[in-house]
């Protein structure tokens, strides 16, 4: 069974604690898809409440660490080398639509590393977490990344630009690029959980532009952890501050990254 360290049981209790007040407020979510004021404003509460619960818990253990949280910015602890990156509702989309993939991410930064990650999905009880040199897990079974080679056999995740965000015309690009390529194109709508599952191997690979640190510094660390490689989607190595990634196991990283490349014709 593997053992977790102080810092992921740290990121673990924040996570379950701000799990339970979603997972009642996911419950309501039905009964408020008939209101004709909808269930929008009531998410973002649900949202804002969550993070404050990992602020709390967070600050309680590790009180010199600094934060960078979705809805409340960035703030310094007094460890300027440490600090929490912090989704504490990654998939509001899919919560709001009352659709049960979403999950809280938490990642733990020192020296500009991501140095530990938790990625919790509450609905199915699915814990996701990884540390710097010693692996990656789902609860307490070490993940793999799948050591499939052709692209013909492989299912990619991947996050499709939405109304005033992203640049449409190069994803529909790439999409047809890699679609003629592969077995299936898949969009869950949760960046963390598409790390997730690309660290598990249940995503041969994965790409997305325009993430923002807390989508994907946790799953980042999930996917390298478990053998795999993430990096920008042209090139560079330090995805999680670009929002480019592009995250694979070690054969299929540069067949998938030739297929977007040759998206831009």
């Amino acid at each position: 069974m593997a053992t977790r360290s102080a810092l992921i049981n740290v990121m673990v209790r924040a996570a379950e604690k701000a799990a339970r007040g979603l997972v009642r407020d996911f419950g309501e979510v039905e009964h408020l898809q008939v209101s004709r004021k909808g269930p929008a404003d009531f998410v973002s509460a649900a949202d804002l409440k969550a993070e404050r619960t990992l602020r709390e818990e967070l600050q309680k253990a590790r009180p010199e660490f600094g934060f960078l949280m979705e809805e409340s910015g960035a703030s310094k602890g007094s460890d300027a080398e440490a600090r929490w990156i912090v989704d504490p509702l990654d998939g509001t989309t899919n919560f709001l639509h009352g659709l049960p993939h979403w999950a809280i991410s938490i990642a733990a930064e020192r020296n500009g590393e991501i140095v530990a990650g938790v990625i919790y999905a509450p609905i199915g009880d699915q814990l996701f977490w990884a540390e710097k040199g010693a692996g990656a897990f789902v609860n307490h079974t070490r993940l793999r990344v799948s050591e499939r080679r052709r692209l013909e056999d492989c299912v990619i995740a991947t996050g499709i630009p939405f109304k005033g965000r992203g640049d449409h015309a190069t994803f529909l690009k790439e999409q047809e690029a890699v679609m003629k390529e592969v077995a299936g194109i898949r969009r869950f709508g949760a960046a963390s959980l598409d790390l997730a599952y690309t660290a598990a191997g249940r995503f041969d690979a994965y790409w997305e532009r325009g993430l923002s640190p807390w989508d994907c510094a946790a799953g980042v660390l999930m996917v390298t952890e478990a053998g795999g490689f993430v990096g920008e989607i042209e090139g560079g190595r330090n995805p999680v501050f670009t929002g480019n990634v592009l995250a694979a196991n070690s054969h299929l990283q540069v067949p998938v990254a030739r297929l977007l490349k040759s998206a831009k014709g």
